[in-house]
């Protein structure tokens, strides 16, 4: 599919477009297209008479219209933490705290807790919430949430509560993290949750066996207040920017156009490709500043992930070659655990960058994707990511921004994008070529990625092969 960006600035009518496909009006276009941002036209094609526009983090607006940040002031935190301490405790998982980050710092605002049964459904079944009125419930509108984000807990944990109101979280560490205010306990009906999610309950669904399988059988959502900012003291923490810190970067750069790239995967040259191309695009269109965010997932990931620190080390070094330019990128982690769902996933990837405060999101093949857990072949068809972000309801002031295939083109000895006409010049290098390559230590074609990025993962591999040729310790 070749790169499209299509932007249009109709009057506002509704929070979403009724030709999309919506329970009130059956219509489907047949053709894909990419979701428009309400901006001003001044931003989106300015003569050079024009004075420039101040340019503020409203480039596009958080869901709900605030941005939620539920992080207890510190002249509180010693008060609320005394009131948390007579309170029935529930234990909370690694990738259990990873959703407390996420929902504090408000990548799923206007969510403010975890998820209730109300809310919970209304994800499950229709990938969105609706948000009401002036406190009744009519009227409102619709926000994105492709995603359940839930807590559970086990038949033990829910009778040590009883009728209480609220609960106290703690985490791995037995630290208390947060309070759950005015909760609700309902049932854990796990099948119906990942056939839903995943479109399959195929065995080896990597999230599924190590989260939901071991949990327990019910789900309790509630308020959180969390009694302050969730840190890991890994030596990544200062890349863990929250959507206000990102939009107050954006601010202080000027930025007249944010568009941001999720990956799980080092860069290599053909990534770089894509952003620095999608720049020049945005560019041509008008735009005087557009700021890339690069935005590494750094939640649970599956084992032959490449871990977090490496990846981080492999985009520092891709920054200091530059591949890409250090002043037009923000490189931030993401906090969100990954799912490896597809289409369903990667509406929850572009919806918590409009918090975040990108109003432009790159998409490219089989996003979230991975191989199907029992067969040979992909998970989910490769195109229906981008084909269901361009219609996804909840979406459509985020623009979509469909890039084409890269590959490494043997003739030019450099990643290039994909000509069909000369099919045969082109190599395809997958995330498990590269690894092997990586892990053998055989150098990959020159141009595939730099070479300090390259060191990174070669000495990562190299150090891996150590650890598994030492002799297993067994206990008396």
């Amino acid at each position: 599919m070749s790169f499209t960006i299509k932007l249009r600035t109709p009057t506002p009518t509704s929070h979403f477009d009724l030709s999309f496909k919506t329970h009130k009006n059956p219509f489907i276009s047949r053709t894909p297209f990419s979701h428009f941002n309400q901006l001003p036209t001044k931003l989106v094609a300015r003569s050079t008479k024009m004075a420039s526009p101040v340019i503020k983090n409203s480039l596009i607006e958080p869901d709900g219209g605030v941005l939620v940040d539920l992080v207890v002031p510190e002249n509180q935190r010693a008060l609320k933490a005394s009131e948390a301490d007579g309170m029935a405790k529930v234990k909370l998982t690694k990738i259990d705290l990873e959703w407390v980050h996420v929902i504090s710092e408000g990548w799923a605002s206007p969510l403010k807790g975890f998820m209730r049964e109300d809310e919970y459904l209304q994800s499950l079944h229709f990938n969105s919430l609706r948000l009401k009125k002036d406190g009744d419930g009519d009227g409102g509108f619709m926000v994105n949430m492709s995603l359940p984000i839930v807590l559970a807990i086990d038949d033990e944990t829910k009778e040590r509560i009883g009728g209480d109101c609220d609960v106290a979280l703690v985490g791995p560490d037995n630290k208390t993290i947060a309070i759950l205010r005015s909760i609700e306990i309902y049932k854990h009906n796990k099948e119906e949750r990942i056939a839903r999610t995943w479109g399959t309950i195929a065995p080896g669904l990597p999230y599924v066996e190590e989260v939901i399988t071991p949990a327990g059988n019910w789900l309790i959502g509630g308020d959180l207040e969390v009694l302050s900012p969730i840190k890991y003291n890994d030596g990544l923490d200062k890349y863990r920017l929250s959507p206000k810190q990102l939009r107050e970067e954006f601010d202080r750069r000027e930025a007249d156009a944010v568009f941001a790239f999720q990956l799980r995967n080092p860069v290599h040259n053909g990534h770089a490709l894509l952003m620095n191309d999608t720049r020049r695009r945005l560019l041509e269109m008008g735009y005087k500043n557009p700021i890339l965010l690069l935005h590494p997932l750094g939640g649970y990931t599956k084992a032959d992930d490449v871990p977090l620190d490496v990846r981080m080390e492999q985009h520092s070094k891709v920054l200091e070659d530059g591949v890409l330019d250090p002043k037009t990128t923000i490189v931030s982690i993401f906090p969100s655990p990954m799912h490896y769902a597809g289409p369903t996933e990667v509406q929850w990837h572009a919806k918590a960058r409009i918090n975040a405060g990108a109003n432009f999101y790159i998409v490219g093949r089989d996003p979230a994707g991975m191989g199907h857990p029992t067969e040979k072949r992909d998970l989910y068809d490769p195109d229906h990511g981008k084909k269901v972000l361009s219609m996804a309801p909840g979406l459509e002031k985020l623009n979509i921004l469909p890039f084409r295939v890269a590959a490494y083109d043997t003739v030019a000895k450099k990643m290039a994008f994909f000509d069909p006409s000369r099919a045969k010049d082109f190599l395809f290098i997958s995330g498990t070529k590269m690894r092997t390559f990586a892990r053998t230590g055989e150098s990959p074609p020159d141009g595939f990625m730099c070479p300090g990025g390259w060191d990174v993962l070669v000495k990562y591999y190299a150090s891996l092969q150590v650890e598994e040729a030492k002799p297993a310790t067994v206990s008396a």
